[in-house]
């Protein structure tokens, strides 16, 4: 090979690694270009998601929010806030406060027992009732079954005040109240499966809707407002108080449990 050949094919060759060297300076360039955009990108994703879930978690909760919806305030409800519901008879000359949260065991357990007797005092007319729903048990043991509850009964109630005492019973019942851990009332299908054993409610057009769309809840969060704010000194359920005195059992301070204690309570404060 002549010198003039093999000097050709030197540069040639010094040419081609050159080329090759630049190419793959590019494709280096590239590939780091490429890592810091999709990295861009990724920190932007994660940015983003970051900020939605604080939004997300910034959100007011559905009861937070209900506080600031249309008061609606059921049938067969009187007061500013539609808050006061008295069932009975008007010649009714007293009126019995009755303090319940659907999710309390000890207000199921008097329900069952002793329920019938007030149901029958009722009918004589020998008392008038007053409901006062409270929500205290979603506070200490988190959950929101009272409030939906009291918010069904809000729906219950602008049935018929029929409706409203019926619905309430099979709630308390033993068939259907869940124990205090269980939130099951929060359900609005198990509240409405419930309903179904009330066949007014049952056969109501306006009633599932009314608990599905949560028609009653902002009344459901003034109910209980009205129990927090009591000036009865209530600060449990079941509570019982007439003429401003709390009726109570044989200890003198927890409320009648049986049929017995709870006559004796009722026969007293009725003549008092």
């Amino acid at each position: 090979m002549s010198k003039r050949n093999s000097q050709a094919a030197k540069s040639a060759a010094r040419e081609r690694i050159r080329a090759q060297q630049e190419a793959e300076r590019k494709r280096q360039k590239r590939k780091r270009t490429m890592i810091v955009g999709v990295s861009v990108v990724a920190v932007l994703a994660i940015a983003g998601g970051v900020g939605y879930a604080v939004m997300q978690a910034n959100k007011p909760g559905h009861w937070e929010a209900a506080k600031d919806e249309k008061l609606v305030k059921p049938a067969n409800s009187s007061g500013t806030d539609g808050t006061t519901v008295v069932l009975g008879k008007d010649s009714a000359k007293k009126t019995l406060k009755v303090y319940e949260d659907p999710r309390c065991p000890v207000c199921a357990s008097f329900e069952q027992a002793v329920g019938p007797t007030v149901e029958k005092d009722l009918k004589d007319g020998k008392y008038k009732i007053q409901f006062i729903g409270a929500s205290f048990l979603d506070r200490n043991l988190t959950g929101e079954g009272s409030k939906n509850a009291l918010s069904a009964l809000g729906a219950a109630l602008n049935v018929s005040d029929q409706a409203f005492l019926d619905y309430k019973k099979a709630m308390f019942s033993k068939e259907n109240h869940p124990t205090e851990t269980e939130d099951k009332f929060k359900d609005d299908a198990f509240l409405t499966k419930i309903a179904n054993e009330v066949p007014e409610l049952k056969k109501s057009k306006t009633f599932a809707k009314d608990v599905k769309d949560g028609t009653y809840d902002r009344w459901a969060l003034e109910m209980s407002k009205k129990f927090d704010d009591n000036k009865d000194g209530v600060d449990g359920t079941p509570s019982f108080v007439m003429d401003g005195k709390k009726l109570t059992g044989p200890d003198k301070k927890n409320a009648p449990s049986t049929v017995e204690d709870y006559q004796k309570a009722i026969d007293a404060a009725l003549k008092a």
